[in-house]
């Protein structure tokens, strides 16, 4: 049979198919998945799971004016493959090439920008009733939910609102068990519970069937199997269905990869308003055994080999040098052998984090809330009024949606809570909503915040070990995605004074100030505008707030031309911390400042996204001439 997907450009083609052929239609976008990310790395098994989800969607809904919505959104590859993207996903993640996600400025069919988790129901609802204000009262809203989102908070505010509103919203409960690592908590424990209980479900989808075929009797006896349907759960499934509590009528479980019985499914959904809740069973990476066998490994595995699964060493990488995430999570464990009051804290993160180093050792000091930002920092906060001391580890994307509780629930009161920022900066291929930019600036905001940047892993552990002294109160480090510098980074811990700097090299023509990972990139900088006579100092500051004074003063007092550098934007960043205080002493000085502009930035590599922002080596060589040259602006 010829290749079925050749022809399927967009849904309207994939209408065109008998079907009874829709299962091979599935198959060959898996090949294609597979094919590609096996040489351009992304997230791997969630779109696996997804495919017979995906094709029968788009075959019964009539997208893109019925809206369908992914959550989190790295479960949308198939999605982009069948809306208009196929010839183009072999530039899938890349610099200048399709996002990761879905992103309303790439395509009609990409219904809302997605890449954090849980926000699909709510953004369904808000579709749905804005279609009925304008008039479009047939518009399907649909909302694909899962890979652990239904842990996070903003999925039951969604819930709660989308039921009282009576909307017409079919919420997909896309169940796999999994996040990035396995789901956790209770909520886990009772999807597994209905699963196994399906007696309930059996029952009332047969009568549902019958009597949906008579007119008026029917009709009248579904009213009254509604009104009294607790009392048959309650005998059946001897409990009561969240969902239905919540205003839902609730379908399920079923089969997440019968693509042909789902496609009836949805055919059926589409006859019934208001607000409804499919329960999809399904498997991360289906279709490839690998990643079947083991769905942490393969949720991004980077670049493997088809046919034996083995997952390659990047080639760019250098493997005798750590990755930060793992001096941190090593850190970690050392420093809670040493001290019993710590503890650590993460949502969903454990291997991506590193923490699940301290998990293996003593799990029953080491927390994953699941996908809850915000409940993971007032939880910490919780365990540090009793008198422990929480390393909180969250991606500094992810950060942001926790941002109220970080003031409110820990800062004013002055609580040790450390928060270890992971993937700061620019993180590469997972573009503009993981890049970790904004933590710099927002934290600077917020009194009795400590915010430190480590310029190597060497740095991050003496952070770490400072951060848990007694009455250090409220203090963040944050550190990039990826390897540092050092090949010996294992040391006797060294406690940094707060707001304290340090000089790393001498000059007379230009000063350059750093904060962070970017430091690295000055160094380099500097031997090259050596061999042109050009003489640097450098001062790598590594607090943003409090900020070393002493440092800014010997500056100020032997430079006119400054340069400072940081991979966090540059409005009320670290740059700006500077210039407010040369402006509060009345000092005029020349500055540049070097970070992310004023504009979101998408995927690429991360040396292609440090070289478009202008603070790579490079950047800082030009800026240093344009600065010497008096061709800058201040």
């Amino acid at each position: 049979m010829a290749n079925l997907l050749e022809n399927i450009d967009y849904p309207s083609d994939l209408k065109k198919i008998k079907i009874k052929d829709l299962p091979k239609v599935c198959t060959e976008i898996r090949e294609l998945i597979i094919k590609e990310a096996s040489c351009n790395p992304g997230h791997f098994g969630a779109s696996m799971g997804v495919v017979e989800l995906t094709v029968a969607l788009h075959y019964v809904y009539n997208t893109p004016y019925d809206k369908l919505i992914w959550d989190v959104g790295h479960q949308a590859y198939g999605h982009k493959i069948l809306t208009g993207r196929r010839k183009q996903f072999h530039t899938n993640r890349r610099y200048k090439g399709i996002s990761g996600f879905p992103n309303r400025s790439e395509s009609e069919y990409d219904a809302f920008g997605v890449g954090h988790s849980s926000t699909s129901i709510s953004a369904a609802l808000g579709i749905s009733i804005a279609s009925a204000l304008n008039g479009d009262k047939d518009r399907k809203v649909i909302a694909v939910i899962g890979d652990g989102s239904m842990t996070g908070g903003m999925a039951f505010e969604g819930l709660n609102n989308t039921g009282g509103a009576n909307a017409d919203v079919l919420v997909i409960l896309n169940d796999n068990n999994m996040s990035i690592d396995p789901n956790v908590g209770g909520l886990a424990r009772y999807f597994v519970r209905m699963q196994t209980s399906r007696a309930y479900n059996r029952l009332r989808s047969g009568v549902w069937q019958v009597l949906k075929h008579f007119k008026t009797a029917g009709r009248k006896m579904l009213s009254l199997l509604r009104r009294h349907q607790h009392a048959v759960k309650s005998i059946v499934f001897n409990d009561s269905n969240l969902f239905e509590a919540l205003g839902f009528r609730y379908f399920g479980p079923v089969d997440g990869h019968d693509v042909v019985a789902l496609t009836r499914i949805f055919h059926d959904l589409r006859e019934i308003p208001g607000p409804k809740l499919l329960h999809v069973l399904t498997k991360k990476g289906k279709g490839y055994i690998p990643a079947e066998k083991d769905a942490t490994k393969w949720h991004a595995p980077g670049k493997f080999d088809v046919i034996t699964g083995e997952i390659f060493t990047d080639p760019d990488s250098l493997p005798k040098i750590s990755k930060y995430q793992v001096v941190f999570g090593q850190t970690l464990l050392e420093l809670a052998r040493l001290n019993k009051d710590i503890v650590g804290v993460t949502p969903a993160m454990p291997s991506g984090c590193s923490m699940n180093i301290m998990m293996d050792e003593m799990p029953e000091r080491a927390f994953d809330v699941g996908i809850a930002e915000p409940h993971a920092v007032t939880f910490a906060a919780g365990m540090a009024v009793s008198g422990k001391i929480p390393f909180v580890n969250i991606y500094s994307s992810f950060i942001q949606r926790s941002y109220d509780q970080i003031i409110h629930d820990v800062a004013l009161q002055k609580l040790n809570v450390i928060f270890c920022m992971d993937r700061g900066g620019l993180v590469g291929a997972d573009g503009a909503t993981h890049h970790g930019v904004f933590d710099l600036s927002f934290m600077r905001s917020i009194p009795n915040m400590i915010v430190s940047a480590p310029m190597d892993e060497l740095e991050l552990r003496n952070l770490m070990y400072t951060a848990q002294l007694p009455d250090k109160g409220p203090f963040s480090i944050r550190y990039p995605r990826g390897h540092g510098m050092h090949l010996a980074w294992k040391k006797d811990f060294e406690e940094i004074p707060v707001g304290k700097g340090r000089k790393m090299a001498e000059g007379d023509d230009v000063a350059i100030l750093s904060i962070g990972h970017p430091g690295n990139f000055v160094t380099k900088a500097i031997r090259i505008l050596a061999s042109e006579n050009i003489s640097v100092a450098h001062f790598d500051m590594r607090f943003v707030k409090p900020l070393d004074t002493n440092i800014l003063q010997e500056v100020a007092a032997r430079f006119d031309r400054i340069i400072t550098v940081e991979d966090g934007v540059i409005h009320g960043g670290f740059g700006s911390a500077v210039l407010e205080y040369f402006a509060s002493e009345g000092l005029k000085k020349t500055v540049i400042r070097l970070g992310i502009p004023d504009r979101f930035i998408e995927q690429g590599t991360q040396p292609e996204l440090y070289r478009e922002c202008g603070f790579d080596t490079n950047g800082i060589c030009a800026a240093a001439r344009s600065i010497i040259a008096g061709k800058c602006e201040n």
